[in-house]
């Protein structure tokens, strides 16, 4: 049978409670928690809306802003319910998945079924993080804004952990950056949706696919590199 995770000793919580990273992972959760109980009375409420949001939710989650944002705009819905969803969505990401790899990497939380996913996030963000070492502050901002693979918040807010940065500090750099990347994004998707709309009225969603299989390709590609060069180390 497999054995479950030991539980944290008191002076262990109290280390994780009494840190930046588990007050902002605190945070996070309860963030998180809210959302989904908002989602659950709206549901009751309104569920056809709701679909639309919790779509838009676990695109971005699953796939990315891009697919996230592309389907709230081919769904009808205007700058005022897409991007401050986003913001949250991404929100909520940063300060759920930075902390626990903070928290991990310190042990502070020792979850062996975590242990994958943070070793997954260290060998992305550890080749980028030199580069951004260089710049520091600004080069962590432009990482965040700009829209290249393997680029983004989490990614980012990993990075400014690993070379050094305050977690007050590496939170606002990241969230900032984020949320001016999300408006960027939110007025080139909404156009893009409004001009495959002329010719289809289905035509937005066909970009939604579009670029969650381009988004699922950059995928397969970036792992076998990984197992590529795995194997060439081994």
């Amino acid at each position: 049978m497999p054995t479950s995770d030991p539980p944290l000793s008191a002076p262990s919580r109290f280390a994780l409670f009494a840190s930046t990273e588990g007050r902002i992972l605190f945070t996070g959760l309860t963030l998180a928690i809210l959302m989904v109980f908002a989602l659950g009375i709206g549901w009751r409420l309104d569920p056809d809306s709701v679909l639309v949001y919790t779509t838009m939710t676990g695109l971005n989650l699953i796939i990315g802003r891009a697919a996230g944002m592309t389907f709230g705009y081919a769904s009808g819905l205007g700058h005022a319910q897409v991007v401050p969803l986003n913001m949250l969505v991404e929100t909520i990401q940063v300060m759920v998945v930075y902390p626990l790899f903070a928290l991990s990497w310190r042990q502070l939380i020792i979850l062996r079924k975590l242990q994958p996913y943070v070793t997954r996030l260290h060998r992305a963000a550890e080749p980028r993080g030199e580069l951004v070492r260089k710049f520091g502050i600004a080069g962590l901002f432009v990482f965040v804004f700009v829209p290249f693979w393997m680029t983004g918040p989490v990614v980012g807010s990993i990075i400014g952990f690993l070379i050094g940065l305050r977690p007050r500090v590496n939170l606002a750099v990241v969230l900032v950056a984020t949320y001016l990347a999300i408006g960027v994004w939110a007025l080139l998707l909404n156009e893009l949706s409004a001009w495959a709309a002329r010719f289809n009225h289905f035509a937005p969603y066909a970009l939604v696919i579009a670029i969650a299989l381009i988004v699922t390709v950059m995928q397969l590609l970036h792992r076998y590199r990984d197992r590529t060069a795995n194997n060439e180390h081994a």
